[in-house]
């Protein structure tokens, strides 16, 4: 059996996985607030455990791995959002809950065995704040029940923090019910205007860090294999779920291993709407840019490192696709279904790389040398493992642009830099509604426009050119 390593944030090292039961294997992961689209720092850590997942159920088998992800869908983000738009809670969470589920698809995310939504697990929530009230570690308190973190003598352990830094260095709201500065909320009052459900402390719902520890007892049990998510899950998040879980269950100890992937940037900066680099999934795939090219190009940054995405990554991420991809290149002939045929063929290095606490840069690289090396077998098997297109993904295999004489490539060029230029006269006009017309009226032809830092912009023929489409924008 392949031997699995893994960095756990809790031991601060890399340790050899060894599971509670092989036979049940389980695992964690913090899901999204269902307020709106999945930005592109979200669909991180779903690929990132999505490949984990992969890996555990080939080494321990299909039916021995029970993966978890939650929908947070009560929160005072979604309650902003309904007040601005008039629109029902429930309306909004079903509709981005659905978006996030397709999003995370169309990036070869595999769904999770079970995708609890909070609102489905209230009773559990206070049955899990009761008890901890009668084994002292939470009180009630003005309509709130807060857990006292005092009471819990390893606070602070997974994010190597003290309890006396805590309070010394954060900017912690001290209500006047709060015995501690540092105490968090567990239950709290609600008004006439949002989400509510009867307790014993009165209508109110539940603090974010509760819902996580409630879903998890419910679904996996008081011990667990794997908990997962972004690093910055990592404090107050997840130091609250282990105080939360360890005092209202002792004789557990929660998640034996955790795991934070590393945040995302977009060409070296963090990701804002203040800097104009903030986009969504949906953003990129309306914009003509294929799943698996986000799925390539987050692959081949290692889960544990700041991940930049940059135009380069992702121009070089499809072109490679491309090439993976050439019918020309690529003749897998065979009778046999494919997960059984990917079983047998995935390669050994692969396979060692991943176990290597998921080393995707390195299976990538592998993946260069099968393809290069006309090792075809071992190559689709591999790449279909990691979620990535390899002969059966039809985007990657149309012919790019129909053949062409010279002399319509300069009829096309020139039509296609006359428009460009009519979309910055736009822009610098702001009349952004025909500056986007016009892009993505080009991209509807089959050309894609990239916009440079130095202001000016670029563009290529990618699949399904259509001439008739471009003369129609003239």
């Amino acid at each position: 059996m392949t031997t699995i390593k893994l960095h756990n944030t809790k031991t601060r090292q890399r340790e050899v996985f060894t599971p509670i039961d092989d036979k049940n294997v389980r695992m964690y992961v913090c899901g999204p607030t269902v307020y709106d689209r999945a930005h592109l720092g979200n669909a991180r850590p779903v690929i990132v455990f999505d490949v984990l997942n992969r890996l555990l159920r080939h080494v321990y088998g299909n039916d021995h791995v029970t993966y978890v992800r939650n929908f947070t869908d009560v929160d005072d983000k979604i309650n902003a959002r309904a007040a601005e738009s008039g629109r029902s809670i429930g309306q909004i969470t079903d509709e981005t809950t659905q978006w996030f589920l397709e999003d995370m698809a169309a990036v070869g995310a595999l769904e999770p065995d079970h995708m609890p939504r909070a609102t489905a697990y209230i009773p559990q929530m206070v049955a899990m704040i009761d008890e901890l009230i009668a084994k002292g570690h939470a009180y009630a308190a003005e309509g709130h029940v807060l857990f006292a973190v005092e009471s819990y003598k390893k606070y602070g352990a997974l994010s190597g923090r003290s309890i006396d830094d805590m309070i010394a260095g954060a900017r912690v709201e001290v209500a006047p019910y709060k015995r501690n500065p540092m105490d968090f909320v567990l239950w709290k009052p609600s008004d006439a205007d949002t989400p509510g459900w009867d307790s014993p402390w009165g209508r109110g719902r539940p603090g974010w860090h509760i819902e996580c520890s409630a879903m998890a007892y419910e679904l996996l049990g008081a011990h667990f294999d794997i908990h997962g998510g972004g690093n910055d899950l990592m404090f107050p998040h997840h130091e609250n779920e282990i105080a939360q879980s360890c005092c209202a269950h002792p004789e557990s100890e929660f998640a034996n291993v955790w795991m934070h992937n590393e945040m995302l940037q977009v060409e070296g900066k963090k990701m804002s709407k203040s800097l104009g680099n903030f986009f969504t999934v949906r953003d990129l795939l309306d914009q003509g840019v294929p799943g698996e090219v986000i799925r390539f190009v987050m692959l081949s940054t290692h889960y544990r490192k700041p991940m930049d995405w940059t135009d380069k990554k992702r121009d070089e991420a499809e072109k490679t696709l491309r090439e993976w991809n050439n019918p020309d290149r690529i003749s897998i002939v065979s009778d046999t279904a494919a997960s059984e045929f990917d079983r047998k063929h995935i390669d050994n290095d692969v396979m060692d790389c991943l176990a290597e606490d998921l080393n995707t840069p390195g299976a990538i690289s592998v993946l260069h040398r099968l393809f290069k090396d006309g090792n075809m077998e071992q190559f689709v098997a591999s790449a279909r493992y990691l979620g990535l297109p390899a002969a059966d993904f039809e985007y990657f295999q149309k012919s790019s642009i129909p053949a062409m004489t010279e002399q319509i490539n300069v009829m096309v060029a020139n039509t296609v830099n006359d428009l460009i230029g009519a979309r910055a006269k736009a822009k610098s006009e702001r009349n952004f509604s025909e500056a986007d017309r016009i892009r993505d009226g080009l991209l509807g032809a089959g050309i894609r426009v990239t916009d440079r830092k130095d202001g000016t912009s670029g563009w290529e023929l990618v699949a399904d050119f259509d001439p008739a489409k471009l003369e129609a924008l003239k």
